[in-house]
């Protein structure tokens, strides 16, 4: 092979590199599978492309994409949040009964108290994990009991019923921003959408973002570089404790009764969204936009398998469990060669 021709291979390889990334080709995939999905459901399924599907799926992702963001910025930094549900279900609990004890309460005070309650949570798992030292899945998993067990408690067998609520809560997820035709564009999804914008921004273009990649893609150089991946970390733990308080009061939003299950499972549907959404559960690669298409297809597939086979609750969780071992092979195996396409041919261009 001519020097000419490896140029022109080096150059080729080169400019493809810096156009896509392996992140990109997942998001591209994710779509193409959401776009199949919907022509196979609607295909076999009578008005199953209708508005009221997609409104029911909007509001469902909208709870479980928000969880799914915060989740991202921990499995970043190779590690994982199992508490989510817990901290969804107290968070929504508690913000429910104070709400239910003082209707003045206003939507500002309501949001930023599930914001605080979950971000004091997240605070504590970061602080064991980060400074602790103890590794992220057996403290949360104990967090998740624990949060789980204050909830239990704290609501000693009593629920907020819709009927004890200011109107404007249950009229927050009912509301429609936007009608195209018969389709609405409910404040839930807004929400959850605006929060992706803000930290696919974060994770992209600022310092904390680079610096939660440079932690999770290698822990040891990073500590090596002076990085504070301990404090780092504990952020990450936080803002995902603080993201799970907001989901707890849209969860609030949506369904109006809560009882002490409520959250139950969402810790696995946050999990599989963002495995699923292209997030390497090695730490250093992902988005927040992958872990929304994530959430988005495993919701669709659940949906359209739901009315076209009938298939259970169970059987659903099965296929979360499913989906989160295809991606996390499909990953280790189609991103893991990409990846070493893609430093090769940094390597080469950088040696030429």
């Amino acid at each position: 092979m001519s020097n000419r021709t490896v140029r022109i291979k080096v150059k080729t390889m080169t400019a493809w590199r810096q156009r896509i990334r392996p992140e990109q080709l997942r998001e591209l995939s994710l779509v193409v599978l959401i776009a199949a999905a919907l022509l196979i459901f609607g295909w076999q399924i009578e008005n199953f492309l209708s508005a009221r599907t997609f409104n029911r799926i909007a509001t469902s992702v909208a709870i479980v994409g928000m969880v799914a963001i915060g989740q991202t910025l921990v499995v970043l930094t190779r590690n994982i949040d199992l508490s989510v549900g817990s901290i969804v279900g107290f968070t929504a609990y508690f913000v429910g009964s104070q709400l239910a004890a003082n209707n003045a309460m206003g939507a500002p005070v309501a949001v930023a108290l599930a914001v605080a309650v979950g971000g004091l949570m997240g605070l504590i798992n970061g602080l064991i994990v980060a400074y602790g030292r103890v590794p992220a899945i057996i403290t949360t998993l104990g967090t998740l009991a624990i949060y789980r067990m204050l909830l239990i408690n704290y609501a000693n067998a009593r629920t907020v019923t819709v009927d004890s609520l200011p109107s404007w809560v249950v009229d927050f997820s009912r509301q429609t921003l936007l009608s195209i035709g018969d389709f609405a564009v409910r404040p839930l999804m807004v929400v959850t959408l605006a929060t992706v914008v803000v930290f696919q921004f974060v994770l992209g273009y600022t310092v904390f973002g680079r610096r939660l990649y440079a932690i999770g893609s290698n822990p040891e150089a990073a500590r090596f570089a002076g990085l504070p991946a301990q404090r780092l970390v504990l952020i990450a733990f936080t803002l995902c404790g603080m993201l799970a308080g907001l989901a707890g009061f849209l969860f609030l939003a949506r369904f109006g009764t809560i009882t002490a299950v409520a959250g139950q499972g969402i810790e696995l549907e946050s999990v599989a969204a963002v495995v699923v959404g292209g997030v390497n559960t090695f730490g250093g690669s992902g988005t927040a936009l992958g872990a929304l298409l994530g959430a988005f297809l495993i919701d669709l597939l659940g949906q359209g398998l739901l009315r076209w086979l009938g298939i259970s609750e169970f059987w659903r969780d099965a296929l979360l469990g499913l989906l989160i071992l295809l991606a996390v092979a499909s990953d280790a195996v189609i991103l893991g060669w990409l990846r070493q396409l893609w430093q090769r041919g940094a390597e080469v261009n950088h040696g030429r």
